[in-house]
């Protein structure tokens, strides 16, 4: 595997920076087991370093032009973007956003408590750390195919017109979003296994709503999942995680629960976006 050295591999790491670190820049990290690497100063790295799964070996070629399965993209395109004004919309604006402390709040209904530095600096940390793994595993693919996302080639708008800039160059398969979404879901699962069926709904929805955005092709998404199970797998074998992980666990254990007026409605618009698989 080639080193993190790419122009969109370092801004993604550039970005997923500044994502992870927009609250710890303010305040110290929370206590680890180890002392945690960084980015930057104040910004926490990912477990894995260069040892990221080869999201090239694992993800077939994206669908061709012409070909049945992108039909099937440009179908799921066109449904997903008759939500775009509504709640589901919506939903799929906030998911855009990757920044901390924003981000990790996507889960807190599904988890039943809120995920705050505050409350829960291991699991807070532990999100961080792991979106960085989990997003720039994606790039060996992202790189070599340079995909043109679904806004590009429609001339659309995206749910964030802020960031098309720079996702008209950087390559839409796999989704790095989903991939993230994905992998903490199945993490927040390991630490809540009673709310499995609700994690997991929501790591789909938090990858549907890039369909939604219009960033991604449905193939995009579904690879995603895969590169996020794959660096799932590997972070097992990390024992600082494995050690974090049940530090979170205990954490989430402890914590109080969400006021369930909060998340009125929410379920619903996990629902999934008709043909979507």
């Amino acid at each position: 595997m080639k080193p993190l050295a790419s122009m969109a591999s370092c801004a993604l790491a550039a970005a997923l920076a500044a994502c992870a670190g927009s609250a710890v820049e303010r305040s110290a990290p929370p206590p680890a087991v180890a002392p945690v690497p960084e980015l930057k100063p104040g910004v926490p790295a990912g477990y894995l370093g260069r040892a990221l799964p080869d999201s090239l070996a694992l993800v077939p070629p994206p669908p061709a032009a012409g070909s049945p399965a992108f039909a099937q993209d440009e179908a799921i395109h066109a449904a997903a973007q008759k939500l775009r004004d509504g709640p589901r919309g919506a939903l799929a604006t906030s998911d855009a956003d990757l920044h901390f402390p924003h981000a990790p709040g996507a889960f807190d209904c599904a988890l039943g408590t809120s995920i705050t530095q505050e409350a829960t600096p291991r699991l807070y940390l532990l999100m961080q750390r792991t979106m960085v793994d989990a997003g720039i595993a994606t790039y060996r693919a992202k790189d070599h195919y340079k995909r043109e996302r679904p806004f590009v080639h429609y001339n659309e708008g995206t749910c964030a017109p802020g960031d098309e800039a720079a996702l008209r160059n950087d390559g839409s398969y796999p989704s790095g979003h989903t991939s993230i979404g994905w992998a903490w879901g199945l993490i927040l699962v390991e630490i809540a296994p009673d709310r499995a069926d609700a994690l997991l709904a929501r790591a789909r929805a938090f990858g549907e709503s890039r369909l939604v955005c219009n960033a991604h092709w449905q193939s995009d998404v579904l690879a995603g999942r895969t590169v996020a199970a794959a660096a799932v797998a590997r972070l097992h074998a990390d024992p600082t995680f494995v050690a974090d992980v049940a530090a979170a666990r205990e954490e989430v254990q402890r914590a109080a629960p969400i006021d369930p007026s909060k998340c009125t409605g929410e379920a619903a618009l996990d629902a999934p976006i008709a043909g979507v698989l």
